[in-house]
């Protein structure tokens, strides 16, 4: 049986979103640059241009939403897997972390969600 637990780790502490997972189903633009499995840009943009793009996206549920960080669950539309994405803006950029829940491989998901999300967000 999957566990759908929502992760415990998930939130901004020192500044910095949790680390990726080793597996490769994670992306995040806080991992180190030479970490090209998991390492994506920072977003650029406002917090409420993210705020906006979420809640016009399907299969998107905003948990939680604060002044400089917003966390959201999207679904995966057959099987129903949940992901987990943050947004962090740290004063200069919107830092991002996309993660799997289950499972080790997405098969590149998280990253294209993140592009997807770039480019809603910067245009």
């Amino acid at each position: 049986m999957f566990s759908w637990k929502r992760p415990d780790n998930l939130g901004v502490r020192g500044g910095q979103l949790a680390p990726c997972k080793r597996s490769p189903n994670c992306v995040s633009s806080q991992a180190n640059p030479s970490d090209v499995e998991h390492c994506i840009a920072p977003l650029r943009g406002s917090m409420e241009a993210i705020r906006k793009v979420l809640h016009g996206m399907k299969r998107v549920r905003v948990i939680a939403e604060e002044e400089n960080y917003v966390y959201a669950e999207f679904r995966t539309p057959l099987m129903r897997y949940v992901d987990d994405v943050e947004f962090y803006f740290d004063g200069t950029v919107i830092q991002v972390r996309s993660c799997s829940r289950l499972g080790r491989r997405d098969f590149g998901a998280n990253r294209k969600r993140v592009e997807r999300l770039r480019a809603l967000i910067e245009r």
